[in-house]
């Protein structure tokens, strides 16, 4: 076999993984099985990607079976975060098809006697216009080793891979029903917490009572004691219990809890005055843009915008399961990095890392770097007390709330110039925040919670941010989607961690879309102009003037203002627009609110761009999701805590929108064939923020700069 060839050319995933076996494989059942290493989170990757392959093979749906990813035999292809899913495996993996489908036909010629010039492929049948003969993937599965690099002289697409006669896309670009949902729907086991290996025991974690608490003893006599408990373990601050089953490890944690003894100390923040934490330091300061000359002064209209720590409040509690057999594990998790999560055990129990086998299972709900982790580690260390059997660590609503890495409080202070003619002149933006980026493996830190307990402790790292090239975290979308002519962005990131973050859907582009859209409308206020032609005069990019235009136009901009119809409240609309992370998707959002006793959404009119559909369906739903989510963040997300412990543990304390407040949500997808896919995933997270908080002003006359916009906030406005 020839050397691999240089991989320069070939899409990232490819170039790290650029043999063809890896990708797909033939299997006798006439089935095409493909392997990736981008992870199901409820996106719908799973179906798009099956979309992908099947078009580019020439095969049904249906014909295709998709594997969990695992660190043994999927490639790896890092994290399945930033909403890059489609822009890096769907491009590697239509390469990867486009070239094997290539190597079956040059096959299928040689084998049989096909016609080059009319031969093509259908539901895995490859015949010619003589139907005289034909064959299958199937047939030739031994005629053809895929045990080869990827050629990167065939180029970055399909287009580059010669396809006979007239076969053109059939499931790409249309609304594919979802892969997972039918198991979902039916009850059927789908997700880790369903999961039951031969032999299994449970387990539970005992956390300490507050971030910096250290255990002073514990008598653990009375738990071994409990029926159907297994094992007590400790190490260090690290209690953990293993039993029989569900209910026997329940009892036992509990008995673990009453008999442990910590010290605690005040090393929490003041939640009321996150602003001074933040701006107080040390801090990590950066230019993130600047125009020439650097702007000289702060400008003349400024404004100051805020988000509290916020909570992944995943639905269901992270899970783990890990299995010891030997000098070996076995791990099953929700992680959205199963290659760094492998990494980060093997480099916290000093083993190397093919003695670890990670393995995707679903999970019930994560964008971002909730608790999937920390519980697979956790289950780790459970499993290494009792080798040779299987323990499914499952973690509480309160373990979730208190000690998943949150998503980090922010501010951002805005200024502005307005020119004679109300147009911007000049803008100046800072913005202050923990980093967001505490994933394991990231700067070769373990990033495990239960690292930092056991008695050989790692203490955890300062949370950081990916680079501005990889999309930034505090500093993603801080640069306007708009033409200024003087620009200042700095971004200060703050050294010290007093609450544990990290990833948390689009991490900083949440608030700074929220800050910039509403200083958009701030501006557009003092210059005397309607908002919506405020942001038209200052966009130049013609895809997000149809998507803003489209969102308007759907909503029925302006709309009305003041009290409705039916005199229940006072409604008002508001705008917001951005291109993710500036390079992915398009998305403007108009939200109509009521506020009477509280402030209610009832409807949110999105347009978005994500360039080439794979499948609408799927697009709109992932713009659902989050516009949903972010409606949650707005009006009534917020993490609760006093100098010493987290206090919001529940749903009663951290509340969550309701399904009787979810608004009507209309998506408009602009289609885009002739260009590349992005993601849907994180694009709806500010616009709709910032849609929210400008109809809110509209409506009652008030700014609410400082989130969650809740009854309180508006009364305290209203009191001035």
């Amino acid at each position: 076999m020839s050397s691999p060839a240089p991989t320069t050319a070939l899409p990232k995933g490819l170039a790290a993984n650029p043999r063809l076996a890896t990708w797909v494989r033939i299997t006798p059942a006439a089935t095409i099985t493909i392997a990736v290493g981008k992870v199901e989170l409820g996106q719908g990757i799973r179906t798009a990607l099956a979309q992908i392959a099947a078009d580019e093979l020439g095969v049904d749906l249906g014909q295709i079976r998709m594997l969990p990813p695992n660190t043994a035999d999927s490639p790896n292809e890092g994290v399945t975060a930033g909403s890059m899913s489609i822009a890096d495996s769907g491009t590697a993996l239509r390469q990867v098809c486009a070239q094997v489908r290539a190597l079956f036909v040059a096959a299928a010629i040689a084998e049989v006697g096909l016609d080059p010039a009319t031969i093509t492929v259908h539901s895995g049948v490859f015949s010619d216009r003589r139907a005289r003969a034909s064959t299958t993937y199937w047939e030739l599965a031994d005629r053809v080793d895929l045990d080869r690099p990827a050629d990167p002289l065939a180029g970055h697409g399909p287009e580059t891979v010669p396809r006979a006669g007239a076969e053109v896309e059939r499931v790409v670009g249309t609304d594919v029903p979802r892969l997972d949902l039918p198991d979902k729907v039916a009850g059927r086991p789908a997700f880790i917490h369903d999961r039951v290996l031969p032999g299994q025991l449970a387990g539970r974690v005992v956390r300490p009572p507050s971030p910096a608490a250290t255990l002073i003893e514990v008598d653990t006599a009375a738990v071994r004691a409990l029926p159907g408990v297994v094992r007590v373990v400790r190490d260090g601050d690290f209690l953990g219990v293993v039993a029989e089953d569900e209910p026997a490890a329940g009892r036992a944690a509990a008995a673990l809890r009453a008999a442990a003894r910590w010290h605690e100390v005040e090393s929490l923040p003041v939640e009321h005055d996150l602003a001074a934490y933040l701006r107080t330091g040390p801090l990590d300061s950066f230019v993130v843009d600047q125009t020439e000359p650097a702007l000289g002064s702060p400008g003349q209209i400024r404004a100051s915008y805020s988000r509290p720590f916020l909570a992944h409040a995943s639905l269901a509690p992270s899970c783990g399961i890990a299995r010891w057999d030997g000098e070996a594990v076995e791990v099953y998790s929700h992680s959205q990095g199963i290659f760094a999560l492998r990494s980060a055990i093997a480099t916290v129990l000093g083993l190397p890392e093919q003695q670890v086998r990670v393995e995707h299972a679903e999970g019930a709900g994560c964008y971002g770097h909730n608790g999937a982790d920390d519980a697979a580690f956790d289950a780790v260390l459970l499993a290494r007390a009792v080798p040779g059997h299987a323990v499914r660590l499952q973690w509480s609503r309160a373990d979730e709330l208190a000690w998943s890495p949150f998503g980090s409080a922010m501010v951002v202070d805005l200024a502005a110039d307005l020119d004679p003619a109300g147009t911007v002149a000049s803008w100046s933006a800072d913005i202050f925040s923990q980093g967001h980026l505490a994933r394991p493996g990231f700067e070769g830190r373990p990033g495990l919670l239960a690292a930092g307990h056991l008695g050989n402790r790692i203490e955890p790292a300062a949370p950081a941010d990916p680079p501005l090239a990889g999309g930034a975290g505090l500093a993603r979308n801080a640069v306007p989607i708009y033409e200024f002519p003087v620009r200042r962005v700095h971004g200060h990131r703050l050294l010290r961690t007093s609450l544990r973050t990290s990833s948390l859907r689009s991490l900083g582009a949440f608030l700074n879309v929220f800050a910039i859209e509403s200083f958009m409308d701030e501006l557009a206020l003092a210059a005397g102009r309607d908002p919506l032609e405020f942001r038209l005069a200052h966009v130049r990019d013609p895809r997000a003037v149809e998507v803003i235009t489209t969102a308007a136009r759907r909503a029925g901009w302006p709309g009305r203002v003041g009290p409705d119809g039916a005199g229940q409240g006072i409604v008002g609309q508001g705008i917001g627009l951005a291109r993710y992370k500036g390079t992915g998707a398009y998305c403007a959002v108009v939200a109509e609110v009521e506020a009477v006793h509280d402030v209610r959404v009832r409807r949110l009119s999105i347009a978005v761009d994500v360039g080439r559909v794979i499948n609408p369906d799927g697009v709109r739903n992932q713009i659902e999701g989050g516009a949903i989510q972010a409606t949650s963040w707005t009006l009534k997300e917020r993490v609760r805590f006093d100098r010493t412990r987290i206090t919001s543990v529940d749903w009663e304390s951290y509340p969550i929108l309701r399904f009787s407040e979810v608004p009507r949500v209309e998506v408009d997808v602009v289609s885009r064939p002739d260009q590349p896919s992005v993601g849907a995933g994180e694009a709806a997270q500010g616009p709709t923020a910032a849609a929210i908080g400008n109809a809110v002003t509209r409506a009652l006359g008030l700014r609410i700069r400082d989130l969650p916009i809740s009854r309180d906030r508006i009364i305290a406005a209203m009191n001035g």
